[in-house]
């Protein structure tokens, strides 16, 4: 039996939002994935200013992810896959929550709300890259319906990535 998935609430991130994903991310379980410690502050400054352009360029974006109260638990959204290896020119969808948050449902939620945004400005498809070892982000693409279509080797870490596609 499914559970009903978290009321999440989407926003393009505000210069706050940088010190609220620098303090929710600054944990190294949260980064495993993700470089593997935490990042400084100035990484999110750049990460939420560059994400307020997208906005006003595409429409889309990474999201803040706020809980029914208001709190910023992480981010999900889409942008360019921003190398050159992998999926180039593609829309990657992705998440990142705050430990506290994992296994509420809340990347389920925020994911599937961001599939309805970018359906209804007419992206056609999307991946999203994980790390083969990230099991809760590849159960996420499996809630969303997506399908592996390929496998990577990342370049600066050596690490297998598996490229997830959904046709919108």
């Amino acid at each position: 039996m499914n559970r009903a998935l978290p009321a999440v609430q989407l926003r393009v991130p505000t210069d706050e939002d940088a010190f609220a994903w620098h303090r929710v991310f600054d944990d190294p379980e949260v980064m495993e994935f993700h470089g593997g410690r935490s990042a400084e502050l100035s990484v999110y400054e750049e990460l939420t200013a560059r994400q307020r352009r997208h906005d006003a360029e595409r429409g889309f974006c990474l999201w803040s992810v706020l809980d029914d109260s208001g709190d910023v638990v992480g981010f999900t959204g889409a942008q360019p896959w921003p190398h050159e290896w992998g999926p180039s020119g593609e829309i990657e969808i992705g998440w990142r929550l705050g430990r506290a948050h994992w296994g509420r449902g809340y990347a389920s939620a925020a994911a599937g709300a961001t599939l309805e945004r970018l359906r209804a400005l007419g992206v056609p498809h999307v991946v999203a890259m994980v790390d083969v070892r990230n099991e809760r982000s590849i159960a996420v693409t499996r809630r969303l319906g997506m399908r592996l279509a390929e496998t990577f080797v990342t370049p600066s870490s050596e690490r297998e990535g598996r490229c997830y596609r959904l046709d919108l």
